[in-house]
């Protein structure tokens, strides 16, 4: 079918369409708008994400110092590595120093200062994990209406479809009159709400989809930067209270 064709064939169902299909269009039409903003607006924030993660991920690697950045004040807004990140340093600084300050002085601060017990590591890691945590639920917000239109969308349609069918029949029962004629410009009309719900829903899948296995990938790579940062953590500033061997007492 040629598209002025199919342009024809909606614009002859839509007139054709009675009132209860009209208002399920209109839901139709409202939930069109709230899913293509969701996925352009969420498809904007993983990319970004993506984006600036990988330029932290560089620096930071190439870096063996894991508080240099948080020291020089560099900021990678809309990565969610980082954001573990300034949690982790933030936790970390302040269980060394007692605040999480920097300032010109951070620097010799730190050098002169002991390093923490196992238990005050403890504590780092769940400010980690907290910020794991809060990070995943803002990239998944609002993705509940995304699920609602790919769910919602074909069940909405199908009322307006069996909606329209019905009225219908109920016509052609109180006319007597069952002609395909008659029949066609109502089924017509009713079909069209289907119609435009897979195409509301359709898209909105593709997206969601997507958008779901990104969303877990940067998921997975903030719990995996976490674990790597604890164990730089663990290296330099943690006291595990291990004695060298040549200080352990002798066996007796």
């Amino acid at each position: 079918m040629s598209p002025l064709l199919a342009a024809n064939a909606l614009n002859f169902a839509l007139q054709e369409s009675n009132p209860a299909g009209k208002v399920v269009l209109a839901f139709l039409f409202v939930g069109s708008i709230f899913s293509w903003s969701i996925m352009i607006t969420k498809l904007r924030t993983v990319l970004f994400a993506k984006k600036q993660s990988s330029k932290f991920l560089d620096l930071f690697r190439s870096n063996r110092a894991p508080l240099n950045i948080f020291e020089a004040r560099l900021r990678f807004e809309g990565s969610p590595v980082f954001t573990v990140y300034k949690a982790g340093c933030k936790e970390m600084t302040y269980q060394i120093l007692g605040s999480s300050e920097v300032d010109e002085t951070f620097k010799v601060r730190l050098d002169a200062s002991p390093k923490i017990t196992p238990s005050q590591m403890r504590v780092v890691t769940s400010a980690m994990e907290r910020a794991v945590g809060e990070t995943a639920l803002k990239l998944e917000s609002q993705m509940i209406l995304l699920a609602t239109a790919v769910a919602g969308a074909p069940f909405l349609g199908l009322l307006g479809t069996v909606w329209g069918v019905m009225d219908t029949f109920t016509g052609v029962a109180q006319a007597g009159s069952a002609t395909l004629a008659a029949m066609a410009p109502g089924v017509s009309g009713a079909l069209i709400t289907t119609v435009v719900a897979l195409l509301v829903a359709i898209p909105a899948m593709f997206g969601y989809n997507f958008l779901v296995t990104s969303i877990r990938s940067l998921t997975v790579e903030m719990d995996n930067f976490a674990a790597e940062l604890a164990s730089e953590f663990e290296h330099r500033y943690v006291d595990h209270g291990i004695r060298p061997s040549s200080l352990l007492p002798p066996l007796r």
